[in-house]
């Protein structure tokens, strides 16, 4: 293969990583709490943890994991968003031989059910928070041990109290919910304590993390991610940006505003793990929602790196207080998950004087599979360059490569690729070439100097706010409502979010109104895969052979 864009490549940077240096992600970890143990490794709402303490916590939690009995490989899920519990669980999973199963908090119990269920998980880590929605899903599932946290028991003494009280009693964030059998996690720490965690051969192609994304039947599905998936996704990003961390001033500690959510691939590896490879501090955002509350808690740091969506940079720079913020420390803004708006760059780049770095990947890639160098002057509109160690391919519809500048499907082959979805042969060899390609279902174009353009999704999918929304996952659950006849959701541009989600509906009962099937729709999905907008229709587009027609729904005028 003529991997021309190695001519571009910014001096310094490696074509080739060594995935195979560590023995696994505990390997990583463990070598990080000795390295940087005086360091701190995280910080929510003023509470610091040292990696020596979360080297600690995760070695309790993850005998206590094992004291359950629970063979290596097991799946457990964490449904927590960014709080000081997540990444002591995560580590502990790892350390006892587990699987990670990351799960989105704001599932509802039929998303929640089902992620449950295709992922075999037997353990869940969840934030109190959220527990009424596996309170009513509990019994359909295979999970027998609970473990249940709070926002406030991290901060310790009256602080602590004093958080959970408000969360309780004051924004009465925690409806009430019955468990019986579920442990605290700080009475977990507490029993894990007078345990010795058993240390677990693991193999680099032991799998560590079942991301979850959808699928073309519908139905999600989860990207298994090996150990040595994610270690090359940390080498590789750390190769690629080290030009960056290394001009002046040069920071001994670096410090990341993980605003992401943890449960996220974007924010998992360029948060989490490259900041545990790195040293890096972690400045944990629970709720990025709340920009206010975001630029309050940024105000007291010197932060480096920044990795974001599109919509995040632009609800920032248009929050009349960000722009008092110190960037005198900033060094890399990342962005990822959603393409970049030429004006929310410039904007950016105009207030902050460091361009957004824009990155393509995906759950399947552990995510990065490409990037823009980290020197760059101005924005691009590509998605950039290869990564180190990874191929990409622009191929037809016979699986060919195509001339160069010509339109095909991105293909990506890398270290970073995932070893096929769970339990899932069919979907993956769908996905998958003989020679080790995933075709990713993006169209784009390859330059003479390698850079990727993204021109069309040869899927369905639609992308909101980094998040992917897979239309037969939303039909089919619409479909339900017995007064649907028939449906279809297409992606349709929204200033806010880059895509919004559009549902057509044919209806059996005439009476059927956009307001109740809004309800129906809040009953049944998270916020984001939940459509902006409902038509009514007396039919739908459709094939010869009866096949409805999503690109004619897209590209009618009236629809947009």
């Amino acid at each position: 293969m003529d991997k021309i864009w190695l001519q571009s490549y910014p001096p310094g940077v490696p074509t080739e990583i060594d995935a195979d240096q560590y023995r696994s992600l505990v390997h990583l970890q463990e070598e990080a709490f000795r390295k940087y143990a005086d360091r701190k490794a995280y910080v929510c709402m003023d509470k610091f943890l040292t990696y020596a303490e979360i080297d600690a916590y995760s070695q309790r939690l993850g005998a206590w994991l094992q004291s359950r009995g629970m063979k290596k490989g097991a799946r457990v899920a964490i449904m927590m968003p960014n709080v000081l519990q997540y990444p002591i669980a995560l580590a502990a999973i790892l350390r006892a031989g587990y699987t990670v199963v990351n799960v989105n908090p704001l599932y509802t119990p039929r998303e929640l059910e089902h992620q449950l269920n295709d992922s075999g998980a037997e353990a869940i880590i969840i934030l109190e928070n959220f527990a009424t929605t596996l309170e009513q899903v509990l019994g359909k599932t295979g999970v027998k041990h609970i473990v249940v946290a709070s926002m406030g028991e991290m901060l310790g003494g009256a602080k602590g109290m004093l958080v959970n009280f408000v969360v309780r009693n004051v924004k009465k964030m925690v409806p009430p919910f019955s468990l019986p059998n579920a442990v605290r996690f700080k009475r977990a720490l507490a029993q894990g304590g007078a345990m010795k965690l058993t240390p677990v051969e693991l193999a680099l192609s032991d799998i560590a993390f079942l991301q979850y994304t959808g699928g073309t039947t519908g139905v999600s599905k989860g990207a298994a991610l090996t150990h040595r998936n994610i270690i090359a996704n940390v080498l590789q990003s750390e190769a690629w940006s080290q030009s960056a961390l290394l001009k002046a001033p040069v920071v001994e500690s670096l410090s990341i505003v993980c605003a992401l959510p943890l449960y996220h691939i974007f924010a998992l590896t360029a948060c989490a793990m490259w900041g545990m490879r790195m040293g890096a501090l972690n400045i944990l955002i629970p709720n990025p929602r709340d920009i206010g509350g975001l630029i309050k808690e940024l105000r007291k740091y010197r932060f480096n790196l920044l990795p974001a969506v599109n919509t995040l940079y632009n609800a920032m720079l248009n929050h009349p207080d960000f722009a008092a913020l110190d960037f005198s420390g900033l060094k890399i803004a990342n962005g990822g998950g959603m393409a970049v708006q030429r004006a929310v760059n410039d904007k950016w780049v105009k207030l902050t004087g460091v361009p957004i770095v824009e990155g393509y990947g995906l759950s399947e890639t552990s995510p990065v599979a490409t990037c823009n160098r980290v020197d760059i002057a101005a924005f691009s509109g590509t998605i950039g360059l290869p990564m180190p160690s990874t191929d990409i391919a622009i191929l037809d519809d016979d699986g060919k490569a195509v001339a160069q500048g010509q339109p095909g499907e991105i293909a990506i082959r890398g270290p970073q690729v995932m070893a096929g979805y769970w339990n899932r042969p069919d979907e993956t060899a769908k996905v998958m070439t003989a020679d080790g390609f995933f075709k990713s279902g993006d169209i784009g174009v390859m330059d003479a100097r390698g850079y990727v353009t993204i021109v069309d999704r040869k899927k369905d999918m639609i992308l909101v706010s980094g998040f992917n929304v897979y239309p037969n996952e939303l039909e089919g659950v619409i479909a339900l409502h017995p007064g649907v006849l028939e449906c279809a959701c297409v992606g349709v541009p929204d200033a806010h979010s880059g895509e919004a989600v559009k549902v057509f509906v044919v209806r059996k009962d005439p009476k059927l109104t956009a307001e109740v099937l809004m309800a129906y729709c809040r009953e049944q999905f998270t916020g984001y895969k939940r459509p902006k907008y409902i038509e009514f229709r007396d039919e739908l587009p459709k094939t010869n052979v009866g096949k409805i027609l999503r690109r004619a729904l897209r590209d009618d005028k009236q629809a947009a």
